[in-house]
């Protein structure tokens, strides 16, 4: 069995370096194909040191979180590896910021044994009222249009007036106007929400592409919406039903509500509940604030060891 890790990053080369030598040390079969953005910081795969299948997709163009980028560069990553006929059993999403939670060889062993085709998380937000659920009704349900970052306080400072007096909805902090419009949504296609980060099949990926390439009108339709790549996996997976989905990416992350919307940066403190043994990553870390925590990680990978019975802490998710 075979595994690509695809690392999206932006900042911090030492960081990803370290997080590249985990993985290959750990599993020197495995793929790591990076997505980094040189306009930010310079990544030389030759300071990583001598791993075979460590590929750098270079770009010069920040993402941006609200419009189509993000997903962009994951469909890039999965259109590189298809071209080159990659040998990969599964696909990891990783950030420049997440970090293994236990021994890659515990992680490939589960995936070689797993009854599931893919591991990442889905809701219908029709399912239920809910103030979260309404903020991605908005998002999903309209199409949208970014206007330049310079207009942000503009938006912010008239978005009231703008949406009382014409049918546009404003969402300053993207720069962004939409307008409700017809969607691709029904009851056979039902709108599925969830997070970026993943654990797919090569099944899941390829009938993804798949699909893409026979409906563009679909991925034409969300890269108008608000950050799709946390919408349009799940959406054209699900409603496959082709697929057994375990709804649980086997990734540990925070976002509290005082941070809106942006996941909180582990520490050294949180290395207990990251390592319970319900998930395979977490995110997000900055080893330039905190790097005990990814030093404690790496000692447990490296000894390999059991964790204590009284420390497993069983979720109701795919085991």
């Amino acid at each position: 069995m075979k595994v690509c890790y695809f690392i999206q990053s932006h900042r911090n080369p030492q960081q990803i370096y370290r997080l590249i030598r985990t993985i290959k040390k750990q599993s020197p079969n495995s793929i790591v194909l990076v997505n980094h953005d040189f306009s930010v910081s310079n990544l030389d795969i030759r300071d990583v040191g001598n791993y075979s299948e460590v590929e750098i997709i270079k770009r010069n163009k920040s993402a941006a979180r609200g419009n189509s980028s993000i997903l962009e560069i994951y469909l890039d990553a999965i259109n590189w590896l298809l071209a080159r006929k990659s040998d990969f059993d599964w696909l990891v999403c990783l950030s420049g910021q997440d970090y293994p939670t236990q021994p890659i060889s515990k992680t490939e062993e589960f995936l070689a044994q797993t009854e599931y085709d893919g591991f990442i998380r889905y809701y219908d937000p029709l399912a239920e009222k809910s103030a979260w659920n309404e903020k991605s009704i908005q998002r999903f349900f309209n199409q949208y249009i970014q206007l330049p970052e310079s207009a942000a306080w503009l938006l912010r400072k008239y978005s009231g007036k703008i949406e009382h007096y014409t049918p546009l909805i404003v969402k300053w902090r993207y720069s962004m106007i939409g307008l409700k419009t017809k969607t691709p949504f029904n009851r056979n296609f039902k709108c599925y929400r969830g997070w970026h980060w993943n654990t797919l099949s090569q099944a899941c990926v390829k009938f993804l592409m798949n699909y893409l390439n026979e409906h563009p009108d679909i991925l034409r339709y969300y890269k108008r919406t608000i950050g799709p790549e946390e919408s349009l996996v799940q959406t054209v997976l699900v409603n496959s039903q082709q697929f057994n989905l375990c709804n649980d990416d086997k990734r540990y992350h925070d976002y509290p509500l005082e941070l809106g919307g942006y996941a909180r940066l582990l520490t050294v403190k949180d290395y207990p509940i990251v390592t319970n043994g319900n998930f395979h990553f977490a995110r997000k870390f900055d080893a330039e604030i905190d790097s005990e925590i990814l030093d404690l990680l790496d000692a447990q990978a490296l000894n390999n060891s059991p964790l204590a019975p009284e420390r497993i802490q069983k979720s109701n998710s795919c085991d």
